[in-house]
């Protein structure tokens, strides 16, 4: 195992939690009753996950960010030490709770669909 790829890692962790936590405070935003903050969390999330699993071809790494986006996800959505709550207990917050682990696992698994003789390459 090298340094690179660890430090791959680390730096995907990173990115997952930054997104992670955009997405968890920007997930509540309304505009004409069309939940387009969710909306865009979620493309976002999805978005930054497939850039990371096509441009590394490495899942590891995509499932470092992912571990990023949903840890970060989990500690904002408690309440907090004065007692605020970002993401609170309604349709739009149990959607944006599920959507962060579906999108990251549907991003991790998905299988490599590259030719075996261009993969060798």
């Amino acid at each position: 195992m090298n340094l690179g790829r660890i430090g791959a890692w680390v730096v995907s962790l990173v990115v997952g939690a930054v997104y992670g936590a955009a997405g968890t405070i920007s997930q509540a935003y309304m505009l004409w009753g069309v939940p387009l903050g969710l909306v865009i969390a979620v493309v976002a999330c999805a978005a930054v996950l497939a850039a990371i699993r096509l441009l590394s071809e490495d899942r590891w790494s995509t499932l470092a960010a992912g571990v990023g986006m949903v840890l970060t996800t989990l500690v904002l959505s408690g309440t907090g030490p004065g007692g605020s709550v970002v993401v609170e207990a309604s349709t739009l917050g149990v959607v944006w709770t599920v959507a962060v682990p579906l999108v990251v696992a549907i991003v991790v698994a998905w299988p490599d669909l590259r030719s075996p003789s261009s993969a060798d390459a």
